[in-house]
C-alpha cells in the first residue's frame, strides 16, 4: 500500500487536529496521502456543498485502479447525492482494482453501489476515528492493532479471515452450523433508511445473504424497533445468518426497569425463524477494534455456541 486517496463525503470534522492526526501517523507508515486537502471543507455541518461532494465521488472513476479510498469520517450527506452518483463509472474502476473503505454514513453508498453494480467495497476504518483518534487533552491514541492489522489484510491481500471466541446465545434451533453466503450490511439506522427506495440491495441479491449491523448512540429500543422494521420488511428472514457487531455510546435510564440490548435482540430472536442464527459480538463499528468487511463478497461462515468464524476472499 502506497497511498491512500481521501475523500470527505459526509460531515465535516468535529476538529481540526484528528484529521491531521490521522494523516501524520499514516505517513510515518510510508504512505501517501492524498486530496488532504479535502478535511478541511466546512459547509454548515457538512464536508463542504453538495456540488463539492458530488464531484469528489464521481472523480473515484478516474483514479488510479491502483487506489485505495478512505473515507474521512461519517456523519450525514451521501443520501443527498445518491440520484447525481455515476454508479456504473465508479463500479468499472473496482473492477480494474480500486479499493474504497468507510463505514458509518458511508453505508449509503456502499449499499447504493452494491445494489445498482453488484461492485465490492469496504466497511472498515476511517480517517478521524480510526488513525487520528485524540485523548481528551489533544494527544495522539494510536490506531489499534486488531484494526491495522485487518484492513491491512484486506487491501493488501484482499482477504478477511477471523476467529471470534465469545458465547452465543441467539442461535435458534442450531447448535453449530456452517453457511456460505454474500456479505452485506453496516450501519443499522442507514441501512434501514434506505427500504424502500432503488439504493437497497434486492431481495433476490441478498437471499441467503450473511448480514452484519452496527449501530452509535442508539437506545437499544430503537436498535430494537429498527430491526423488527427489517424483520416485517423481509430482510432478516431473507439471510443464512444475522452478524450483531458494536451497538456502542447509549445510556441506559432508569424507566428501563432491567431492559437493555440482551432484551432487544431476544425479542428479535422470538421472531426470527429459528433456522437463522444471530451471532453476537462481530469485532466491527464505532469502536477501535474493527474488522475490515468485504460488502458484496461471498463469505464463509461457521459458528457454535463457543464463537464463529468468518472467511472470505475477492
Amino acid at each position: 500500500m502506497n497511498s491512500i486517496y481521501l475523500i470527505a463525503p459526509s460531515g465535516a470534522s468535529y476538529d481540526d487536529q484528528s484529521p491531521l492526526t490521522g494523516i501524520a501517523w499514516l505517513e510515518n507508515q510510508g504512505i501517501r496521502i492524498q486530496n488532504a486537502e479535502c478535511v478541511k471543507r466546512v459547509f454548515q455541518r457538512f464536508s463542504g456543498n453538495d456540488a463539492q461532494r458530488l464531484q469528489e465521488l464521481n472523480h473515484l472513476a478516474n483514479l488510479d485502479p491502483q487506489t485505495i479510498v478512505m473515507a474521512m469520517r461519517g456523519g450525514y450527506g451521501i443520501h443527498r447525492l445518491l440520484p447525481e452518483i455515476d454508479w456504473q463509472a465508479i463500479a468499472q474502476a473496482i473492477q480494474k482494482g480500486l479499493q474504497v473503505c468507510g463505514h458509518s454514513d458511508f453505508t449509503t453508498f456502499e449499499l447504493a453501489l452494491l445494489a445498482k453494480t453488484g461492485a465490492i467495497t469496504l466497511s472498515g476504518p476511517m480517517l478521524n476515528y480510526d488513525f487520528g483518534r485524540l485523548t481528551d487533552d489533544g494527544r495522539p491514541i494510536a490506531p489499534d492493532d486488531f484494526m491495522w492489522k485487518h484492513f491491512l489484510s484486506a487491501v493488501q491481500s484482499r482477504k478477511l479471515d477471523c476467529s471470534i471466541q465469545a458465547q452465543q446465545s441467539y442461535l435458534g434451533k442450531s447448535s453449530d452450523g456452517r453457511v456460505q453466503g454474500m456479505l452485506w450490511g453496516g450501519n443499522l439506522t442507514v441501512l434501514a433508511s434506505l427500504i424502500g427506495t432503488p439504493y437497497l440491495p434486492s431481495a433476490k441479491q441478498t437471499q441467503g445473504g450473511i448480514l452484519f449491523l452496527e449501530d452509535v448512540n442508539e437506545h437499544p429500543y430503537r436498535i430494537e424497533r429498527t430491526m423488527m422494521q427489517l424483520l416485517d420488511a423481509g430482510i432478516l428472514g431473507n439471510q443464512a445468518a444475522v452478524l450483531l457487531g458494536g451497538f456502542s455510546a447509549y445510556r441506559l435510564f432508569d424507566n428501563d426497569k432491567g431492559y437493555n440490548l440482551e432484551h432487544a435482540v431476544a425479542s428479535i430472536r422470538e421472531r426470527l425463524p429459528d433456522n437463522i442464527p444471530i451471532l453476537t459480538d462481530l469485532p466491527f463499528g464505532h469502536q477501535a477494534n474493527k474488522l475490515t468487511l468485504p460488502i458484496g463478497a461471498t463469505a464463509n461462515l461457521e459458528f457454535s455456541p463457543q464463537g464463529f468464524s468468518l472467511q472470505a476472499r475477492w
